[in-house]
């Protein structure tokens, strides 16, 4: 009956099942127990004569039972699984009707030797444990604790006793019987539960083990709101809601979220000594149900780890359920039992059916076939399958892809300096805290409310006594409530206050300040708001993942995520070791979180994926910068910027060796574009008048009084940025405020890209003039020569470079427990080994800081490697490291190299400027391509504007070494051109011709807004194309970057550790020959215990947060550095 082969199953390979549905009852009361025996003679025209050879008396047929409600005993795995236990020789099976169940006293139910039998809605648990008592039959899933599977709370209590993990929990009863137990204070961002406190996220789910309305609620932070889970209807899993308050009515339990990267585990057990793992998506993450061609949910197999196979075990035994499902979270290191089902089978696996099959036929036969004198043997098999070998040949296994993306497209960032003295501002800053480091920063919603209400009160006794003792400048309290009162609602991902300590007041230093300097201490307030992520921000992000997918191998076919495409299959199959970090800027988390949702196909809300798949990488630096605390070498070159910035004369031949002492072209061009410096503040200053002065006649207007702007902004609002940088550039003396360029610059790119349909007159020049400055002024600002340049990249980046540099290593060094099965592996390349991808999602600085090591460090000798001078080249002429700006770098695996050699592990250098400007089509810089021939291999090289075929997409394959030039395709074609803008079409195979040399293409895509119509996309005008990655260098050893990153992470140290130098003595001693002819182990299975993670040779404090405050999410590996050293301390799992 079945389609797969039944070998060793019995000695007969006939069916021997009884169906006894409606109309076709089973034995009826008084009948013997042989009956299904005789039926099955009937049925199938056969005697018995084949069993008299045997001494002892005539065997019997064991009849196993199955009671439950019909739409379970007849679901297709119930059916494959009973087809396959008929064909063990001695088993009959009988399906007890429904309405037999249903109406019918016990008594009349169909007699069985062993009963398969399990609760589901509408069945009648009672009379089934009535027929237990009754005919006492082998269970096969305990009936009385199937009572307990259906209470949460039960559930829980059970594993508590079996010492098995689960996330920490409170039992919320709402019973009137019992009023202590309900004891709920509900937060903003935490319940109160009982005493034991859950900050948000956290999980809300009923006591009953039926109702699926889960909740989970998320922070403020994150954007608030819940994800509400429910049964599947259609394919749909959950729902994002605004609602942030828990439910008042009904019993719950309260427990912590767990950060599992986005896939949960479900574990199936057939006894006690097998169980079947799939992942699956999460329900929580977007809600959309991942289905196949067939319509069935997507689930893919996973290789449990020896822990997690004890707790299948326990599972199994302490519920007393042989056949039985469970969830696990993988989260933080270990894995979390969540919620325990009872029954429960796969669907849709063949291997499951036969070995689920022939689990519970042996353990009939084990059980019953001695009482019945049925001669049997359990029959022998080996279980392992060997791990499938990896491939052969030339080729190159990608093992770890590291990114570091700058933030999307923003609103203008504005910022406000006031000097506050007010008791109730000291009294705030007491309050959380700020004496402790003389700073402090305000996000969360309450503290804005309780500044805003400052704010309120001062403007208000200011509007009853005009002489009153209040120093707080009018102008600024107001602008302070109006920033705070904008958007109706406090996010703490739109506005922020900091303030600083001033023990002797503040020194008159800017435009701003016009009265002198009061006695005593005061306090800095500093009020920061804009810098958005804008819709047109998120396509970006989105789109920019969803090309990244092209980076690994399979990924190149259906781009628009089709689920069985590379970087799905390898995420979803926990081969793919994925982590994504962000500074704490709502921005950068915004872009990580789209970003993500383009990688992985995801659908829905943000919030849910940001809170599960974002870590925040705020607590040692490695993403964000104080930009308030410069370094000195920073202070100094801002200094000489200003100065010569200043001198109201053209440009001399001195000013361009002492301003572009790299002789960059970019620089240089700025330099003759602007002239005369002050001559050309002095247009931007009368530029940005006549601005604001079209501006307020637009306001006059009342047709455009109440005109909306992009992004939900008014007239009103973009005349306040407007003024305000008027009156801050240029100050009464009538010198320039160097420092207002980059916002000039920043406001006029946002108006000139997202409201051109204002019309206003002069915007165009004034982008191009403020541009040309911001060239020359943002770049310096992170040195002006070479050793000024790596001083502050060192100052900004030594924890990032740790981090990448530990990456790079731990690949090589490591083994992860979470393999794919093997069996399932055939065709994958390398099974159970991971591809890790580590994505850092940052800011400017950290972009042009890191580039600023890789060009000034020392990496590669321009004058003797030409590929690398090509590429200072390229980098030299690029102005602007603009939004979504990547640098990425790939490290290879070649298994036909000797495991010691350097030529064993390869690594790419690949870098992209970002989104295009409004004016960038005629001077782009042009690159060499992504991934171009290496020398030998010219001849190979494909046309510079052409892809190889794009029909012949080959399935997971990895790169061979001789086809470096082979790109990888890129699904998106540049088609045609509108304005500025690249329309994109999806390519078919033939639609080769003409295509561009390029991984990504300038992924342009319309605001969510816009639909898309026909191929190309209509009206994107809203979202600029991004460059495509171009390689910078193909064939480093990891070997050369290791020794590279170590050389300037030392330096680093050395710059930065004078005070330290006598506890440094002692890190020299622990890592003597560190870097000096390492050689690369080949990849082993390494326990925690022995992780060679070598350490710095100089301290680095990175841990300023224990480590608890740290969400490490999804199946990360065993290894971890190790904490006894203090040389290195990530404070987050990598």
């Amino acid at each position: 009956m079945s389609e797969t082969g039944g070998e060793g199953w019995g000695q007969s390979g006939n069916p021997t099942s009884v169906f006894a549905y409606e109309g076709h009852p089973g034995p009826e009361e008084g009948g013997m127990k042989n009956e299904g025996e005789i039926r099955k003679g009937e049925e199938e025209g056969q005697g018995k004569e084949e069993d008299e050879d045997y001494d002892s008396p005539p065997e019997r047929q064991i009849v196993v039972g199955i009671c439950s409600m019909m739409k379970k005993s007849k679901s297709k795995p119930m059916t494959q699984i009973m087809e396959r236990l008929c064909k063990f020789e001695y088993i009959t099976v009988v399906i007890f009707p429904e309405e037999v169940i249903l109406n019918e006293p016990v008594d009349k139910w169909p007699l069985c030797d062993c009963l398969v039998s399990f609760h589901s809605k509408g069945f009648p648990l009672d009379k089934a444990v009535e027929y237990a008592n009754l005919r006492n039959p082998l269970l096969i899933n305990d009936l009385n604790m199937q009572y307990y599977i259906q209470d949460r709370r039960e559930v829980y209590r059970i594993l508590q006793e079996e010492g098995i993990d689960l996330p920490r929990y409170a039992v919320l009863t709402r019973d009137p019987d019992r009023p202590e137990e309900c004891n709920l204070v509900e937060g903003e961002d935490h319940v109160e539960v009982n005493g034991e406190v859950f900050p948000k996220p956290f999980v809300e789910k009923p006591v009953c083990a039926e109702d699926h309305n889960v909740y989970i609620y998320y922070p403020t932070s994150a954007g608030g709101g819940s994800q509400r889970l429910f049964r599947k209807i259609g394919s749909r899993s959950s729902v994002y809601s605004p609602e942030s308050c828990v439910r008042k009515t009904g019993s719950y339990i309260y427990e912590e979220f767990m950060p599992t990267d986005g896939t949960d585990v479900k574990v199936y057990t057939v006894g006690p000594d097998y169980a079947h793992a799939e992942a699956r998506k999460s329900p929580a993450l977007d809600g959309k149900v991942e289905r196949d061609s067939e319509g069935k949910e997507i689930r893919y197999p996973v290789m449990l780890t020896a822990m997690e196979k004890l707790v299948a075990r326990k599972v199994c035994l302490a519920f007393k359920q042989t056949v039985c499902g469970f969830d696990l979270l993988r989260a933080n290191g270990h894995s979390f039992v969540c919620d325990v089902n009872g029954f429960s089978f796969v669907k849709n696996s063949m291997k499951y059916y036969d070995d689920c099959a022939k689990v519970l036929g042996n353990m009939v036969m084990r059980e019953l076939a001695p009482q019945f004198h049925i001669p049997w043997s359990i029959p022998m098999e080996a279980e392992d399958i060997p791990i499938v070998p990896t491939t052969s040949g030339t080729m190159m296994e990608l093992r770890c892809v590291i990114a570091i993306i700058r933030h999307g497209d923003r609103t203008p960032k504005q910022k406000m300096k006031m000097e506050v003295r007010h008791p109730l501002f000291f009294e705030l800053f007491e309050k959380y805290g700020g004496y402790k480091s003389g700073k402090l920063k305000l996000k969360k919603p309450k503290q804005l409310q309780e500044v805003l209400d400052i704010a309120r009160l001062l403007l208000a006794e200011l509007g009853q006594h005009t002489d009153c003792e209040i120093e707080e400048k009018k102008g600024k309290l107001e602008q302070l409530k109006t920033v705070l009162e904008m958007y109706g609602h406090f996010s703490g991902i739109n506005r922020k206050v900091q303030l600083t300590y001033l023990p002797n007041g503040q020194p008159k230093a800017s435009s701003e300040e016009e009265e002198g300097p009061k006695e005593g201490p005061s306090l800095l307030l500093v009020l920061k708001w804009g810098g958005e992520l804008t819709p047109a921000g998120r396509v970006q992000a989105e789109e920019l993942g969803r090309a990244f997918r092209c980076m690994y191998p399979g990924g190149q076919g259906d781009y628009a995520g089709f689920p069985g495409c590379g970087l799905l299959r390898l995420h979803s199959t926990y081969r793919h070791d994925l982590k994504i970090y962000a500074s704490d800027e709502g921005r950068v988390q915004m872009t990580a979180a789209a970003f993500a949702k383009g990688l992985l196909a995801l659908e829905g809300e943000l919030t849910p994926i940001l809170v599960q798949m974002v870590k925040s990488a705020n607590m040692n630096g490695m993403l964000d910068s104080d930009s308030e605390s410069l370094t000195d070498c920073q202070q100094r070159v801002k200094a000489r910027l200003h100065e010569i910035m200043q001198k109201d004369q053209d440009f001399t031949e001195a000013d361009y060796q002492k301003l572009a002492p790299t002789g960059s072209p970019s620089l240089v061009n700025s330099m003759k574009i602007i002239g005369n410096p002050v001559r050309t503040c002095d247009q931007v200053y009368a530029l940005i008048q006549r601005l604001t002065s079209q501006i307020r006649k637009r306001l006059e207007d009342p047709k455009s009084a109440d005109l909306q702007l992009y992004h939900s902004e008014t007239l009103e609002l973009m005349l306040q940025r407007w003024s305000k940088l008027e009156r801050d550039f240029r100050n009464k003396s009538g010198r320039y405020d160097i420092s207002k360029i980059p916002d000039i610059y920043d406001c006029v790119k946002y108006d000139t890209q997202h409201n051109a349909t204002l019309g206003l007159e002069d915007t165009l020049e004034l982008f191009r003039l403020s541009r040309a400055l911001a060239d020359i002024v943002i770049p310096q600002e992170y040195g002006i020569n070479k050793p000024e340049k790596m001083d502050i990249a060192q100052a900004y980046c030594l924890p990032l470079m740790k981090k990448i540099q530990l990456d790079l290593q731990r690949t090589h060094e490591d083994e992860a427990v979470n393999k794919l099965h093997p069996l399932y592996s055939r065709g994958v390349m390398s099974p159970g080994r991971h591809v890790r991808t580590r994505l850092y999602f940052t800011s400017e600085s950290h972009v042009h800081s890191l580039l600023s090591i890789f060009r000034y460090g020392g990496l590669l000798d321009e004058v003797k490697d030409q590929q690398w001078k090509q590429a200072m080249d390229y980098l030299s002429a690029v102005s602007e490291l603009n939004y979504m700006t990547q640098i990425v770098i790939m490290l290879y695996e070649d298994n036909n190299k000797d495991p010691g050699s350097e030529e064993r592990f390869h690594v790419e250098l690949h870098f992209s400027p970002g989104v295009k400007s409004c004016e960038d089509e005629e001077n782009v810089p042009l690159g060499f391509g992504f991934r171009p021939a290496s020398a030998e291999n010219q001849e190979k090289q494909t046309n510079q504007g052409s892809l190889e075929d794009l029909s012949q997409d080959e399935p997971d394959r990895a790169l061979p070494l001789s086809e470096l030039i082979s790109i990888r395709r890129s699904p998106m074609i540049r088609n045609r051109k509108t304005g500025s803008m690249e329309v994109l079409s999806e390519t078919s195979p033939g639609s080769s011709k003409g295509a561009s040399y390029r991984l990504f293409p300038s992924c342009s895509r319309q605001s969510p807004e816009i639909k898309p119509t026909g191929l190309g996309f209509e009206g994107c005008s809203m979202v600029p194309s991004i460059y495509p990655l171009e390689t910078l260098h193909n064939s480093l050893s990891l070997k050369q970057v290791d020794e590279f990153l170590n050389a300037v992470c030392e330096d680093s140290s050395d710059a930065h550790a004078k005070t330290m130098k006598a506890l440094s003595v002692l890190f020299d001693t622990s890592s003597q020959g560190y870097g000096q002819a390492h050689t690369y182990p080949p990849p082993k299975a390494l326990s925690s215990s022995e992780t060679p993670v070598r350490p710095p040779t100089h301290p680095l404090c990175l841990s300023s947060g224990p480590p608890s405050t740290v969400s490490s999410a999804g199946p990360s590996s065993p290894t971890s550095v190790n904490p006894s050293n203090p040389a290195i301390h990530f404070s987050f799992s990598e």
